[in-house]
């Protein structure tokens, strides 16, 4: 198995603040899938979402996995939040759950100083009803897809990054 971690979880629950604070404390190289697709596409999730649907997103997803098995070592990577759905996750590397509850995530995303940015960012959250069914949707596979699971209400960020790097044991 390549050793790479692969970061999982719902969105909003702070997987790209984890993986800048992780390669800020370990040096490691740091890839975010949703930017690679935006790069690729050369439009913004919301924009892919809106102009190609999410089945097309999806797609990108998919092509975006393959070349990371491919192509990508040692590498901390943090992915959006249907990423898992993916047919080769688990050959990646080490799938890493951020995990929380909804009103948590959600409490976070409002209460942040660029709210309105970080809501917008994210297409799937923008109904409440609808995100809460998502996250229901996607809790149980998140866990049966998770080689570690990181509670991040309990944790600070320095307690959620030293947890995955003694479990992944890249310390």
């Amino acid at each position: 198995m390549k050793d790479n971690i692969i970061l999982i979880g719902f969105m909003g629950v702070g997987k790209g603040t984890t993986a800048r604070a992780f390669t800020k404390k370990y040096g490691t190289y740091i890839i975010d899938t949703d930017d690679l697709i935006e790069s690729k596409e050369n439009k913004e999730v919301k924009k892919i979402f809106k102009k190609k649907g999410e089945a097309y997103f999806r797609e990108q997803e998919q092509a975006t996995a393959d070349w990371i098995e491919k192509c990508i070592q040692g590498t901390f990577i943090s992915c959006g939040g249907g990423f898992y759905k993916v047919n080769n996750l688990k050959k990646l590397g080490t799938v890493v759950l951020l995990d929380a509850s909804f009103e948590w995530i959600h409490n976070r995303l409002k209460t942040a100083k660029n709210s309105e940015k970080k809501l917008a960012k994210r297409p799937l959250f923008s109904h409440e009803k609808e995100a809460r069914k998502l996250y229901k949707e996607r809790e149980k596979a998140y866990r049966k897809l998770a080689d570690v699971v990181v509670d991040v209400e309990g944790l600070t960020l320095d307690e959620q990054i030293e947890y995955i790097a003694k479990k992944c044991k890249t310390q």
